[in-house]
């Protein structure tokens, strides 16, 4: 059994949203309690976040953008909500990636799952967006390089494409950014001809899922075709955004991927390469039942996956 580290704190129940908005505090609450209930609870280890500083902002994010979200509150585009304690739960999140890279280094862990929220996979460098303020996965890759961990791979299921985090790297050969996502879909972007810039050409790769396409497509994404871009890359650390808007039974998109084949997404990245720190970081995942059930499979595998 891996040591896994399960990264929270009540303070992600303070980024408010108006009623009905999909991006919720019943989120977390959901996954909680099903954890509660569940045989793998006891055998996670529990680990506050800290809150990263401006520098670990300003590894991926303009300084003005910083400052005009520090005192904004509304809807910020017609999707994302800032109420007046969001970009302090944005912090913590950010800083929760952190904290887990910190704890793999030092041992303490060798896995994590980082409940966070907002989430972050579509805050570009300098706008917030798709309900992400600050780019969670994006500034623990660079606080990863500070550590010591040179390569870093990204992975993103989310059923959105993570414009945010492709755009922060894609002139970048040291991050490689791999995402499944349904297309054409929200936000547009993430077709496979994007492929990097300049000496990153080569270190995005996308594979865009059709409308209804579920657990055989995924299979081959995640089993045939990932494994060898991790061993041609060869990092030091995976991180992985990891949004459950992807099932069958989540209401924001048209996928048809099952608990099964949530379970054989997380097993083909954590096959991918053995030995090196693993963090899934929460994205999207928006029917309570679904995802507090993919959260328990993701948590699983990470205990129990070689």
């Amino acid at each position: 059994m891996k040591k896994v580290g399960f990264i929270y704190d009540d303070i992600f129940l303070l980024h408010e949203t108006p009623a009905g908005h999909p991006e919720s505090r019943d989120r977390l609450i959901a996954i909680n309690k099903a954890l509660k209930q569940s045989d793998i609870g006891n055998k996670l280890l529990y680990i506050k976040p800290r809150k990263a500083d401006l520098q670990d902002v300003l590894a991926v994010h303009a300084n003005s953008y910083i400052e005009h979200i520090i005192k904004f509150t509304g809807y910020y585009d017609p999707d994302t909500y800032i109420s007046k304690n969001s970009v302090e739960a944005a912090l913590y999140a950010a800083g929760a990636v952190i904290e887990a890279i910190d704890k793999c280094k030092n041992k303490t862990i060798e896995r994590a799952f980082c409940a966070v929220r907002p989430p972050g996979h579509h805050a570009e460098a300098n706008r917030a967006m798709g309900f992400c303020i600050f780019n969670n996965v994006a500034v623990g890759a660079r606080h990863a390089q500070k550590s010591g961990y040179r390569k870093v791979f990204i992975v993103d299921f989310d059923v959105h494409h993570g414009n945010g985090t492709q755009h922060i790297f894609e002139e970048d050969n040291s991050v490689f950014y791999f995402s499944t996502h349904q297309y054409p879909h929200y936000p547009g972007t993430g077709s496979d001809s994007e492929k990097g810039k300049g000496k990153g050409i080569g270190f995005t790769c996308n594979m865009p899922m059709h409308y209804g396409a579920g657990d055989k497509d995924y299979f081959t994404a995640y089993q045939d075709i990932l494994p060898g871009l991790v061993r041609n890359f060869d990092p030091d650390i995976i991180l992985a955004s990891a949004g459950y808007d992807l099932h069958a039974k989540d209401p924001l998109a048209g996928l048809r991927v099952t608990n099964e084949g949530i379970r054989n997404i997380v097993r083909g990245i954590l096959s991918s390469k053995k030995n090196i720190p693993y963090i899934f970081c929460l994205e999207g995942g928006y029917n309570l039942t679904s995802l507090s059930e993919s959260v328990l499979i993701t948590l699983g595998e990470l205990l129990y996956s070689e």
